[in-house]
């Protein structure tokens, strides 16, 4: 074989690693981009899954919080609800109990001594014609049994302890003296306090014959004002 026949043999030759090398070199390329698209698409799924699994979690977080919230809420309403019915039951006991101004219908009573008699035309003894303390607790009896839901006797307003003494003229309430006349206050229904004392044969009538001066009057709009001593507990106490 000449020189020249080797060397086109090695030329083809040549030409054929050529070829190969770059057919491998493209297949191994190829390959390559095939494998890190996988891997790229492997991780992105990956990162989406993780992310949606943190979803899950917020969104089961979320729920609970909002069931707390609402049991918050419901908790918070009844609170309220509760706090209110207790500050009007506090409302209403202190207003029962004396310790707060009250106002609403109700009448008003005026009790005088006969100013008409004199010792020398009286029938009875004197005493006879004089407001007593027993004149006043009986009206306030019957006040009460009308359904009085406040009284008060010359502005002092009676509360359960209150004391209604006689000394002459004189009548003590509350550890106050007071004097003729005795304007009693009552708070309550006026049609039927105004009734009951005006029944026959109640004690109003009874006075009215001994010449003591009453005069009983209606009103849409009668104020008392509160108790302004000290109530004092000795036996009371909280039951816990």
């Amino acid at each position: 074989m000449n020189k020249r026949n080797i060397g086109i043999i090695l030329g083809i030759v040549c030409v054929l690693l050529t070829a190969a090398i770059i057919i491998q070199v493209k297949t191994v390329r190829n390959s390559g981009i095939e494998t890190n698209v996988n891997s790229e698409e492997n991780e992105l799924r990956d990162e989406v899954l993780r992310w949606k699994e943190k979803a899950d979690n917020a969104s089961q977080e979320l729920t609970k919080v909002e069931k707390e919230l609402e049991k918050q809420r419901e908790k918070a309403t009844k609170n309220d609800e509760t706090s209110q019915d207790s500050e009007k039951e506090i409302k209403v006991g202190n207003t029962v109990l004396g310790l707060t101004d009250a106002t609403g219908e109700g009448v008003e009573i005026t009790l005088k001594d006969n100013q008409n008699v004199t010792s020398e035309t009286a029938t009875n003894d004197m005493s006879y014609y004089v407001v007593h303390d027993i004149d006043i607790l009986s009206v306030v009896n019957e006040l009460k049994n009308a359904g009085a839901e406040a009284i008060s006797i010359n502005g002092e307003r009676l509360i359960n302890t209150t004391s209604i003494t006689c000394a002459g003229n004189v009548a003590q309430i509350n550890g106050e003296k007071v004097g003729a006349p005795f304007i009693i206050k009552a708070i309550g229904n006026s049609e039927t306090l105004y009734e009951a004392l005006n029944r026959p044969g109640g004690y109003i009538e009874l006075l009215n014959e001994s010449g003591i001066v009453s005069n009983i009057k209606k009103s849409n709009n009668i104020t008392i004002e509160k108790y302004n001593g000290t109530i004092n507990f000795n036996y009371l106490k909280d039951v816990k």
